[in-house]
């Protein structure tokens, strides 16, 4: 009789890796205009404006700086997924939004995006992906992480609005619910939790 093969261990590491980004994000002609995930770091005026291999650039640059734009999750080598976090204020769609309120003056981080390939899907690597962001925001010096996932209860979320991510998925990461928000994905309600450094079971020191 054969036993089963544990799967390979997940890695989460800040995203410097460009490439990998690539792989994540990227379209696969880079002329292409694609999202790239700075729909929610620019104003809307300067992400229609951003065209083609411009928007790759951006990203080039921001993997290059000591701060990297979000985390990247790893499986035997292969980078499987992606999570975007960084301070609400490098986030002008959110910093600015009229639908997700500012719970308090704290200069928090904001984890507002999880992409997870296809054919890793369903294997934990989302859950990697928001410890592991938790993780990067707390050592940076977060004093609290915010995320803004449906509430979706037990509804299905359409596959092209899941990188918001679901109530439940950060309930389990220890998340709470902070505020509501007039803010829908897919049409399903948005809400705001929050991590907080000093709750939760959370040393200052993470």
């Amino acid at each position: 009789m054969t036993c089963p093969t544990a799967p390979s261990p997940i890695t989460v590491r800040p995203a410097h890796a460009f490439n990998d980004m690539a792989t994540m994000l990227g379209p696969k002609n880079p002329d292409s205009s694609v999202c790239w995930c700075l729909s929610w770091r620019l104003s809307s005026r300067e992400n229609r404006e951003l065209r083609g291999i411009d928007r790759a650039d951006v990203v080039r640059t921001l993997c290059d700086r000591e701060r990297a734009p979000g985390v990247l999750a790893y499986r035997d080598g292969d980078v499987v997924g992606w999570a975007g976090i960084a301070p609400r204020s490098e986030l002008y769609p959110i910093a600015h939004s009229r639908n997700i309120p500012h719970h308090d003056d704290l200069e928090v981080w904001s984890l507002w995006c999880l992409r997870v390939r296809p054919g890793f899907r369903k294997q934990g690597i989302t859950s990697a992906l928001i410890d592991g962001a938790v993780s990067y925001a707390l050592a940076s010096g977060a004093p609290a992480i915010e995320s803004y996932p449906v509430d979706n209860a037990d509804a299905r979320v359409d596959q092209t609005m899941a990188f918001v991510g679901t109530r439940r998925m950060f309930e389990r990461a220890g998340f709470t619910k902070a505020a509501d928000t007039t803010s829908v994905s897919g049409g399903i309600p948005r809400i705001l939790m929050r991590l907080e450094r000093s709750g939760n079971g959370i040393p200052a020191d993470q």
